[in-house]
């Protein structure tokens, strides 16, 4: 065989292999741009594609509904995106099929759903559909020239297990999701920090929307943070429309966290058991429940996230943690965070907490960025610029 040839030969086969690699949500890798549609190929059990994503950063949404009388895009990350306020109408094909194309948008990772006639749905040909105590909702990826802070890089792993425990508190079987960096060594002892999630958020949600696990695994890989244990645990106490859901949340979450989460990480996992060794941190209600329960337990944690949370009483919900005559000394971090186009709904809340803070001199980060509102592209942005890089710095 000539030379010639044999090089044809390799190159054609690295060819099918990246086109393989990056069929449209072929779902072979982990690609960093799973909605470019390089073949042409209907998802499987799919009948149209949809999203398509191109290198332009528009995307082209379509659904097959011959009998549909309307079809809308909606959701607020990917209307944000958009500039837009209200749902954006889809046009109907001579063969059935609604579409519409939209952008460009930045980078990122958007949720969106359809309007089918006025009935909120998931994208039936998207296989990127969050899976959380709330109605569905599809992801849109947008990927740049390569992978983003919060993909699978060509970089060592850590891992994430799944645990379930009995909780006491809540009769009945509960989950963790922990992550523990590459190379985790039993014989070390690691710091662990607490990662909460929102409202109609389940344990998984740091994991599978917020990427908690390929961020860290990529600023370890670039030594911008110490080796850690991320906790992930079910904050959902009782069911959120629970009508004395306010007064009930915040008794049940710390009996919770006391008595059940936090032994139960340090029995199973090598952790180092003291209170400046653990940080607590939340999207939202986790936020919430960052400031009720965690900077009121000043003997358990000494590092703190707020992401998109507050209150407008402050010094009143957090009276335990003012009245500590040492809390300027019991504080390694405090971040107070949300996104740019949220400063009108949860922004009030966070600028209070910041007020407070600052009145009674306590060392703290502020910080109001990104492009997003109230959503993944803000919290993953938070967890990767600002909360990760803080907690346990190098002196």
């Amino acid at each position: 065989m000539s030379i010639l040839k044999t090089v044809s030969i390799f190159t054609y086969t690295i060819f099918s292999i990246t086109t393989l690699s990056l069929a449209q949500q072929a779902n072979v890798n982990l690609d960093w741009n799973p909605q470019k549609n390089t073949q042409n190929l209907v998802p499987y059990g799919g009948n149209v594609v949809s999203p398509d994503v191109r290198d332009d950063h528009t995307i082209t949404f379509r659904l097959k509904a011959p009998d549909a009388h309307e079809v809308m895009l909606t959701g607020g990350p990917i209307l944000l995106a958009l500039g837009v306020k209200d749902p954006v109408p889809f046009k109907k094909g001579d063969n059935g099929i609604w579409s519409i194309t939209v952008g460009p948008v930045k980078p990122n990772i958007y949720v969106y759903r359809f309007l089918l006639d006025g009935v909120a749905i998931v994208d039936p040909n998207n296989t990127i559909t969050g899976a959380s105590n709330q109605p569905g909702y599809s992801s849109v990826v947008v990927h740049g020239n390569g992978p983003a802070f919060y993909d699978a890089k060509n970089v060592a792993h850590g891992s994430v297990t799944r645990n379930i425990y009995h909780s006491n508190v809540l009769d009945g079987e509960r989950e963790i999701f922990v992550y523990t960096p590459p190379g985790y060594d039993p014989k070390k002892k690691y710091p662990v920090l607490y990662l909460l999630g929102g409202s109609g958020e389940l344990a998984s949600g740091w994991m599978l929307d917020g990427r908690a696990n390929f961020i860290a695994d990529n600023l370890l890989a670039e030594g911008k943070i110490a080796p850690m244990i991320i906790a992930m645990p079910n904050n959902q106490v009782l069911h959120r429309n629970d009508p004395n859901h306010i007064e009930k949340t915040y008794v049940l979450f710390e009996k919770e966290l006391r008595s059940q989460i936090v032994p139960f990480v340090d029995k199973n996992y090598s952790t180092i058991q003291d209170r400046k060794s653990r940080a607590i941190s939340g999207l939202s209600m986790g936020g919430r429940h960052t400031q009720v329960v965690g900077m009121n337990d000043l003997d358990i944690f000494s590092s703190f996230g707020i992401l998109s949370a507050g209150d407008l009483e402050t010094e009143k919900m957090n009276a335990a943690f003012f009245n500590d005559p040492k809390v300027k000394e019991k504080v390694d971090y405090l971040l107070i965070g949300h996104g740019s186009a949220e400063v009108d709904f949860v922004g009030k809340r966070s600028a209070a907490t910041h007020e407070a803070l600052e009145k009674h001199g306590i060392k703290h980060e502020y910080f109001i960025g990104g492009d997003g509102a109230h959503d993944w592209g803000t919290w993953r942005m938070l967890l990767n610029d600002k909360l990760l890089p803080n907690l346990w710095k190098k002196k």
